[in-house]
């Protein structure tokens, strides 16, 4: 077995590099996927998503994450940087490090050009097969719509289209409400 020996950067390289770097990795089947840095509007969406929900889930035992906690889909293998995550009960984690989450509640994707596929169709195929999930939200970065997938008791999903800016959606798995006003607050669109 042989080791490959270990590369140091120093302050200054590391902050170089980090400077220049658009995205975080994503980790499925052996490979690494780099994932696309966000935009303007995303930064916003999720930064209201979590002011919006996070005020909402004060003194409840809910936890909400942003985009930098890792999930891991045990039945896949995907480990994944959803764009908020909420595990309510007590969050369990992988390992002593505390950084890859086991049981998300609800999770929330951002889209973008690069990643709606993706989102929807195969990372969502992976998603249904994490026991307590409850809850998917897909959100538009360029239009008012939100597409909120609701896990039924017979394990079937119900979407549900929302594209009102006045609309409301209910969160039964966390028990709070999201107001599509306050997600695209500050966000142009046409």
């Amino acid at each position: 077995m042989s080791s490959r020996p270990k590369t140091y950067l120093t302050t200054e390289e590391y902050l170089a590099i980090e400077r220049q770097a658009e995205y975080k990795s994503e980790y499925f089947a052996g490979e690494v996927f780099a994932m696309v840095g966000a935009s303007r509007k995303h930064n916003l969406i999720a930064t209201n998503i979590v002011i919006a929900l996070g005020q909402q889930l004060k003194k409840k035992p809910c936890e909400l994450y942003t985009s930098d906690m890792r999930v891991r889909v045990p039945a896949t293998g995907l480990y994944t940087y959803p764009d908020v995550v909420i595990a309510c009960g007590e969050p369990e984690f992988e390992d002593e490090h505390v950084d890859t989450l086991l049981n998300p509640t609800l999770i929330v994707e951002i889209l973008s050009t690069s990643t709606a596929s993706y989102d929807r169709i195969k990372k969502f195929s992976y998603y249904r097969t994490v026991e307590s999930l409850s809850e998917y939200l897909l959100v538009a970065q360029d239009e008012y719509k939100l597409e909120q997938y609701v896990k039924q008791g017979d394990g079937r999903w119900l979407l549900s289209d929302i594209r009102s800016r006045e609309a409301i959606v209910e969160l039964s798995s966390i028990q709070c409400r999201l107001a599509l006003d306050d997600v695209y607050d500050k966000v142009a669109l046409p």
